[in-house]
């Protein structure tokens, strides 16, 4: 079942610009937005997680989106934010993380037919669900389920 059919007739999204595309998340996940400061380096973990930022007494890990997709090499950090999302697989360590934006994130109302699928699910990158169009612009529905697991890990090898 795609995520097309699982829809409402309209839903709260937010379009996170990243570096090479845009991250459709459910308006439900996000808990704020915060300006980017240099997170505090994960000894050991792999690129795409920049590190840790201290918010609300948890040491936030903060990951670049397009590198753990493989679609960029990096992402800048100049005039970037970090959309701070609740964690939905209930990893007692991990109830919130933050995904580096270029820019602000926009919120964007969705009715099922603006969300089409789009390109081949052959080729989907790393911790995306799918590639949808939304109001004519491309973008990823990331499988936050799959991203979580992957911090998890990379934070259990770097510890």
């Amino acid at each position: 079942m795609s995520m097309a059919d699982a829809l409402p007739h309209e839903i709260r999204g937010v379009m996170l610009p990243v570096t090479g595309g845009r991250v459709l998340v459910p308006n439900t996940t996000m808990a704020e937005v915060i300006t980017f400061a240099h997170p505090s380096p994960v000894a050991g973990a792999p690129s795409w997680l920049l590190g840790r930022l201290a918010w609300r007494g948890w040491g936030l890990p903060v990951l670049a989106f397009s590198a753990l997709a493989g679609t960029a090499a990096d992402e800048s950090t100049e005039n970037a934010r970090v959309a701070i999302l609740k964690a939905l697989s209930g990893h007692a360590r991990l109830p919130y993380f933050g995904v580096l934006t270029q820019g602000f994130p926009r919120l964007t109302l969705i009715a099922e037919d603006m969300l089409l699928p789009d390109g081949n699910a052959g080729a989907l990158p790393t911790g995306v669900r799918e590639q949808v169009r939304v109001h004519d612009e491309p973008a990823w529905i990331p499988d936050l389920a799959a991203v979580e697991n992957r911090i998890v890990e990379a934070l259990d090898v770097a510890a």
